[in-house]
């Protein structure tokens, strides 16, 4: 979808990866990321990663009908999301990482599944970005990613997956230029079960 990421590679490798700098410090790996906690996001072409919350309040937001929106996103549909009233004025950021987990299952039983790209072990999200205003003034950097329709790899495991954004898709995708995002083609990403439970 993605419901948790992993981030092995050192905040240096992510940022050339996207064309972008390091921040000075680094958090070391993350390797079980969740929505609600903090991630590197590149926010323009060229600039260095930024800490956002993986997770937008739409608080403050109203939809067409010009209702207040007060739930939480973390995924967005990329095929939608910017013909919606509630989405107007977002911006566009990358989220580098080194892969995903989803899982399958019934409850109390649920298989994790690991999914990188053995061949470029850095993936390039495509998010949504905005800056809430907290209770008592505080600005909030929050983002959402943007998910497709799976890859043939993905497909048997869930049905939504990351927008994944190829190197030269990057800054046309954060100028604008480039309007949608392609799901991924298959056979190259790898689902593996995870070690971790």
């Amino acid at each position: 979808m993605p419901g948790r990421v992993f981030i092995t590679a050192p905040l240096a490798t992510l940022a050339e990866a996207v064309g972008a700098k390091a921040p000075s410090d680094d958090p070391g790996p993350r390797l079980d990321l969740a929505p609600g906690e903090e991630a590197a996001v590149l926010a323009e072409p060229g600039g260095t990663l930024r800490p956002m919350r993986w997770q937008m309040i739409m608080s403050g937001r109203r939809n067409a009908r010009g209702r207040p929106m007060m739930q939480t996103i973390v995924n967005a549909r990329a095929e939608t999301v910017f013909q919606k009233y509630a989405f107007t004025g977002v911006r566009r950021g990358v989220f580098p990482v080194n892969g995903w987990y989803e899982w399958t299952g019934s409850p109390g039983r649920k298989t994790r599944w690991d999914i990188r790209a053995p061949g470029r072990p850095v993936r390039a999200f495509a998010v949504i970005w905005d800056v809430w205003l907290a209770p008592g003034g505080r600005e909030i950097a929050q983002m959402a990613t943007l998910t497709v329709d799976p890859s043939a790899d993905v497909r048997k495991i869930h049905h939504r997956m990351p927008a994944i954004l190829a190197p030269d898709q990057i800054d046309p995708w954060l100028s604008g230029t480039l309007q949608t995002v392609s799901p991924t083609p298959a056979g190259l990403l790898a689902v593996t079960k995870s070690d971790l439970v």
